[in-house]
């Protein structure tokens, strides 16, 4: 077997470990970023192979929390693409605001800075105090920092720049209290959302969502669990309810693109169709 095939069968049985041990599923993960990220977890570790990871993962949580972290993308900022907020001040919330209640879940949240980005932008629009965004990850240390909501101050300048892009109506500093070189994000913006660990290879549904925000995520995964994922999503929407999704990634030629309406192309914002 030439070393390349080997390389593949020990990236294919410890994916399968991962899932037999502990309940992770990344093998349907898009198959050249898990392994590239594989290979670097195995230089950063001193691994002379990647099957030599797999005992040590199979016996040692650590050791496997230490590794999971490498297969989430924690690429987020605060108030990334503007004018997909912009959007979703123009064309999402005044349609949210038509109902009593509104349930958001933040599939996907990473360390949050999107999570507050959109409670601003609602809290601006004057609904924030009718609403409950679910922010879900499957990293727990994401989780924790995203629940903290302290970033770097030196991320601020930017993110007051694309706040005021979005068509932010106050000044952004309103919004956090800066020490000590970083910057926290004010408790009132806290109040209305619930962070939980969520794995969206392998768990449930949100039922009755208005709003489903997932940018960014579904660009890791193979065309088969993006399927799974929209599926989830779909189910998950109620009639009229929104899907936000990132940049380069689209509902076209997916199995539920029939299901939605384009909002706005640019913005990849989608509303799904009311029942026949």
């Amino acid at each position: 077997m030439k070393p390349a095939e080997l390389e593949h069968v020990e990236i294919e049985l410890l994916l399968e470990a991962i899932f037999r041990r502990y309940g992770y599923d990344f093998r349907s993960y898009a198959r050249a970023s898990i392994e590239r990220r594989i290979r670097q977890f195995m230089v950063k570790e001193g691994c002379a192979t990647i099957a030599e990871m797999i005992p040590k993962l199979l016996h040692d949580a650590v050791f496997f929390s230490h590794l999971a972290r490498y297969f989430s993308i924690s690429v987020t900022e605060l108030f990334r693409d503007p004018w997909a907020y912009q959007v979703i001040r123009e064309k999402v919330i005044p349609l949210l605001k038509t109902w009593p209640h509104v349930k958001i879940w933040h599939a996907g949240c990473a360390t949050g800075e999107e999570v507050y980005s959109l409670a601003i932008v609602l809290k601006e629009e004057g609904v924030y105090d009718r609403v409950t965004i679910y922010a879900t990850d499957f990293n727990d240390e994401a989780l924790e920092r995203a629940r903290e909501g302290i970033y770097g101050l030196d991320k601020i300048q930017e993110a007051t720049r694309n706040y005021q892009r979005t068509g932010g109506t106050g000044s952004f500093s309103e919004y956090y209290h800066a020490r000590y070189q970083a910057a926290a994000m004010d408790s009132s913006l806290k109040k209305r959302m619930v962070f939980s660990g969520h794995n969206l290879a392998t768990d449930s549904l949100f039922g009755e969502m208005h709003l489903i925000f997932c940018r960014n995520v579904l660009i890791y995964f193979n065309r088969d669990l993006q399927n799974r994922v929209l599926g989830l999503f779909t189910e998950s929407l109620v009639h009229g309810g929104f899907l936000c999704l990132g940049s380069k990634e689209d509902l076209r030629f997916t199995d539920v693109c029939d299901r939605f309406e384009v909002v706005d192309d640019r913005a990849r914002i989608y509303k799904k169709k009311e029942a026949l």
